[in-house]
């Protein structure tokens, strides 16, 4: 079966390092000044010549309290007022990009992510969507994936009516943890009640998919009341979870150094968060997807992940890679082809470029043949456990095994140590390796140095 897992601690402990997620490849932490305007126009082009469906990424930066462990770009305020500049940059922006593609181009997918989506009045959010619709082909019908990131505490029933009526049929909860002691310790206070209203508006409205976020390894969690959270969030049967791994970077994340690290979960509380976790949610019929996600079996993912049809960008794992993905709003980011380019993440910059009529462009990627190859090897892999070399060296004419030559005594060290099983036709990663996957993918990673691998989370 697709989602069987075998926990082995041992090779948990050896393989748990740092490493990227693979939302692409090349990571974000590869790009760089040197790409700008032109490539966005031209990546444009060739996106309307080809007529390739669309995926839209709108980020809306603002939250009125701060979570302690979030490393999202946000800003915070009580001043619902600052969101008008913001958006009216936004639909400038909108208009910019929407001029280079062709209005035959659907919009399969949508999500509006950030922040706090729902800090918008419904005014703003009515606006907001009215202009995508004019500048975009969003679908009528209802058949598109459109989702949005509730907070369950800027969210009720008439909230999720109007997000309903706006076109949106998929939601993502963040919850992260029900226990009190935890939500002081990370300065977000959500009751299960205020989740359960929400969750209990959408089925009636008919959302197609609720998603639930949870995090493991916060300030004052323990294996049992993790346990009880997770129990409580199954009971509310979701058809997805996702289950982060907290990673604690308060060099980097400032509001990270609200918290206090002498109530971080050891190491080996943490692994036993996670394989509770697992053994809970995999009793109550869900199926592990890969890094981090689960899913209900008639889920849209699972039966993707089943039909090896499932893909990843840098919304996580979809059934829409193979549209163009346009990012809109601070600091998002677009995959276009094979440019990855984003936009400024300070507020002001992404503003004061769109005032002057300007893509807010800040930096990006054009991925090389090298990176095209290593690309399609980790989505094989991340998405589906699996890689058979004859397909990667039909599609980028290589002998994989003389390409990755320097790379196959990895390999078969990791074969050894029953992470993987390896021969000469393809890589299979075996139950065991399947919660390391990111381990065996940074193999391939060609730019994966020892300073690099300390700027992201360990595997689990």
């Amino acid at each position: 079966m697709l989602d069987a897992i075998r926990w082995d601690t041992d090779l948990i402990r050896r393989y748990d390092l740092a490493g990227p997620r693979y939302t692409s490849y090349p990571t974000a932490l590869q790009f760089d000044d040197h790409v700008g305007t032109f490539d966005l126009f031209h990546a444009l082009r060739d996106s309307r010549k080809a007529q390739r469906p669309l995926s839209l990424y709108v980020h809306v930066p603002f939250c009125a309290n701060i979570c302690y462990y979030c490393a999202c770009n946000k800003v915070i305020t009580k001043d619902r007022g600052r969101a008008l500049p913001y958006l009216q940059r936004l639909e400038q922006e909108i208009q910019l990009i929407a001029c280079h593609l062709d209005p035959a181009q659907k919009v399969e997918q949508l999500h509006f992510g950030g922040g706090t989506p729902t800090f918008l009045s419904h005014d703003e959010l009515r606006q907001l969507m009215a202009r995508l619709r004019k500048s975009f082909n969003l679908l009528e019908d209802d058949s598109g994936d459109y989702g949005i990131e509730i907070d369950p505490r800027e969210a009720d029933w008439s909230t999720m009516g109007l997000l309903r009526e706006l076109g949106f049929n998929r939601v993502s909860i963040g919850l992260q943890d029900l226990d009190p002691g935890v939500q002081r310790a990370v300065n977000r206070l959500q009751s299960l009640e205020q989740t359960r209203a929400v969750i209990d508006a959408a089925r009636t409205l008919q959302f197609r998919s609720i998603n639930i976020d949870l995090i493991y390894g916060l300030p004052r969690q323990t294996p049992d009341n993790f346990a009880r959270t997770v129990d409580e969030v199954i009971a509310l049967q979701p058809d997805r979870l996702s289950v982060f791994n907290y990673a604690h970077l308060p060099e980097r994340f400032m509001p990270q150094r609200r918290i206090n690290s002498d109530e971080l979960p050891t190491p080996a509380q943490k692994l036993e968060m996670l394989q509770g976790t697992i053994q809970q949610l995999t009793a109550a019929g869900y199926r592990y997807i890969g890094m981090d996600h689960f899913a209900l079996p008639d889920d849209e993912l699972a039966i993707a992940q089943e039909e090896s049809t499932l893909q990843r960008n840098f919304q996580g794992y979809t059934t829409h890679g193979h549209c163009d993905l346009i990012g809109l709003g601070v600091s998002a980011i677009s995959q276009i082809g094979d440019l990855y380019c984003q936009n400024s993440s300070d507020l002001t910059q992404y503003q004061n470029a769109l005032a002057s009529s300007q893509p807010a462009t800040h930096r990006g990627l054009l991925c090389n043949a090298d990176d095209r190859l290593r690309r399609a090897v980790i989505q094989q892999l991340t998405c589906h456990f699996s890689l058979e070399f004859a397909r990667i060296e039909h599609a980028f004419n290589i002998d994989f095994q003389g390409y990755f030559a320097e790379l196959w005594p990895q390999l078969q060290s990791m074969a050894a140590d029953g992470l993987i099983e390896l021969d000469n036709e393809k890589i299979s990663v075996l139950p065991a390796g399947r919660l390391l996957v990111r381990s065996v993918c940074m193999v391939f990673d060609a730019y994966l140095g020892e300073q690099n691998r300390q700027r992201f989370s360990r595997v689990i």
